[in-house]
C-alpha cells in the first residue's frame, strides 16, 4: 500500500490518477528546489506527471530540467506517496502518485524554460519545512534528516 500524505479525498468525488517523478536534488548541505509562482506560490521538489509513453525516469529528466534549468545524473528511487488535490492548470480532481527519486544536479543549462518557475538552492533543513506538501517533507526528512 502506498502511504497518502494530506487531505483525504472526498467522498462522492472522481479523482483521475495523476503519475508523477519528482526528485531530491543534492550539493553538500543544500537542495535544489523549484519555486513555482503561479497558480501555486510555493516551494517544491522538482518534477511533475508521466506523459503516456514516458518512462518514470525520462519524465524526471525532462522535469527537473523544465524546472530547473538543471540536468541531473545517477537517480535512485526512494520510494513513492499518494495525495489527492485539485489541479487548477488542468482544472481537475487527480490522486497524484508521487515516485520520490534521490538524484545528482549535474550542469545548469539556463533559467527554467518552463514560465513561473525559478530554481533554489536551500539547505536541507530549511527545505525539510519549507516544502508545500507533506508527502515531499516527509520524503526530504526520513532520507536527509
Amino acid at each position: 500500500m502506498i502511504p497518502r500524505f494530506g487531505t483525504p479525498p472526498e467522498a462522492g468525488r472522481r479523482y483521475g490518477i495523476r503519475p508523477g517523478a519528482y526528485a531530491i536534488l543534492l550539493r553538500g548541505d543544500e537542495m535544489l528546489v523549484t519555486y513555482q509562482h503561479a497558480p501555486h506560490d510555493e516551494f517544491q521538489l522538482p518534477g511533475g506527471g508521466i506523459d503516456l509513453g514516458e518512462s518514470p525516469v525520462s519524465a524526471l529528466h525532462r522535469e527537473v530540467y523544465e524546472e530547473t534549468g538543471y540536468t541531473m545524473t545517477a537517480p535512485r528511487r526512494l520510494g513513492a506517496f499518494r495525495r489527492f488535490t485539485y489541479m487548477p492548470e488542468y482544472d481537475k480532481w487527480a490522486e497524484k502518485v508521487c515516485a520520490i527519486y534521490a538524484a545528482r544536479p549535474a550542469r545548469r543549462l539556463g533559467p527554467p524554460p518552463e514560465a513561473d518557475h525559478e530554481a533554489v538552492w536551500m539547505p536541507i533543513t530549511v527545505a525539510a519545512r519549507t516544502l508545500a506538501n507533506e508527502g515531499d517533507r516527509a520524503f526530504v526528512r526520513r532520507f536527509l534528516l
